[in-house]
């Protein structure tokens, strides 16, 4: 068994390892995810909520906030860390790869008292996120995998989140994809209000029914069922469309988050960029039109995807009077890139074999 072992905030990591557990299914090996939040102290948890909606409503402070970031190691209830140790050692945990920095403490415990295990370090950003930043020391002792690397301008390996190629650009809806990741936050509903006073369709992602109701002829809006929540549930996010005249109706895809069914048609996405973000823009081959992102990992992500030629920043853009031709010019660089990485999943099965 490959334990999976994820965290917020957002979902961007956490999808992720999703898309990994259902990658290694396929492939014949048993893969488990545990997420942080799931394992903290019920009051801990609690918290989430209020902080989350506190960052909606103020990206500013989210951005002092992600800089104030703190080891969360505490928040951990004992008893289900014991639980979850005892439920690795029973399994036959051969391998742990971690999303989240909030883990590496547990892992390393695990070694001290079962025994060494291999541990893999994957980062989804193309720089080290917080909860890895606080544990610099330990990163060296594990192998650490990028999805996407800042550091060497290139994408080394890569989690294959659908066998379908990416569709032809002139078979797209010519929309874009508009959201704020898994948390609903940045700017991208300013953004969006400009685009749509330019006649350009987007696909919204928004956060309750009633938001953004003035969009541009041909635009859809979409939302996550807000009732869902990852430490209940270990499936993807359910999502539905928002349709004038009728409550949503949520659907929960088995094999891929549903907003890359979005992507896959969209002529680009648009939005704060996370590592989740890139990886639905490289696997769909839609270029990202980057906005200010949510700290300085997320701002190393946007300078990764402007200078590997398959990101621009919305004020680039627009300067072009938010022109198609350099999407192409960005969808074209992607397609040339899809044969680079290699394919994690399958190097993770080919070990246990």
């Amino acid at each position: 068994m490959i334990a999976i072992l994820t965290g917020g905030p957002g979902l961007g990591a956490h999808v992720t390892g999703l898309l990994l557990r259902r990658r290694l299914k396929e492939l014949g090996t048993p893969g488990e995810v545990f997420l942080a939040e799931a394992f903290w102290r019920p009051e801990r948890r609690d918290r989430i909520s209020a902080s989350k909606e506190a960052y909606q409503r103020d990206f500013r402070l989210a951005r002092v906030g992600q800089r104030l970031f703190r080891d969360l190691s505490d928040a951990f209830d004992p008893m289900l860390i014991e639980a979850a140790k005892k439920r690795w050692h029973d399994g036959g945990v051969r391998r742990f790869v971690v999303f989240s920095g909030l883990w590496l403490p547990v892992v390393e415990r695990y070694a001290e008292e079962f025994g060494a295990v291999p541990v893999d370090v994957c980062h989804a950003d193309s720089a080290n996120s917080p909860s890895f930043a606080r544990r610099a020391e330990s990163l060296g002792r594990h192998r650490e995998v990028w999805l996407f690397d800042s550091a060497g301008n290139d994408i080394p390996w890569t989690i294959r989140a659908t066998t379908e190629p990416p569709l032809r650009w002139k078979d797209r809806d010519r929309r874009v994809l508009a959201h704020g990741g898994g948390w609903s936050m940045g700017t991208y509903l300013e953004r969006a209000a400009e685009l749509s006073a330019e006649g350009l369709p987007l696909d919204l992602v928004v956060r309750d029914v009633g938001e953004a109701p003035g969009l541009a002829p041909g635009s859809r809006r979409f939302m996550m069922d807000p009732s869902w929540s990852p430490w209940h549930d270990d499936g993807f996010p359910p999502f539905g469309e928002i349709v004038a005249g009728a409550p949503p109706v949520y659907e929960q895809a088995e094999d891929h988050h549903q907003a890359l069914d979005l992507a896959r048609h969209a002529v680009a996405i648009m939005a704060k960029l996370g590592g989740g973000t890139i990886l639905d823009a490289f696997t769909a081959a839609t270029p990202i039109i980057c906005l200010e992102g949510y700290g300085e990992h997320e701002d190393r992500n946007v300078r990764f995807c402007v200078d590997l030629g398959i990101g621009i920043t919305f004020e680039t853009w627009r300067d072009t009077g938010f022109s198609p031709e350099p999407l192409a010019r960005l969808h074209r660089r992607l397609l040339d890139l899809r044969d680079r990485p290699r394919d994690y999943a399958r190097e993770l099965a080919a070990e246990g074999r």
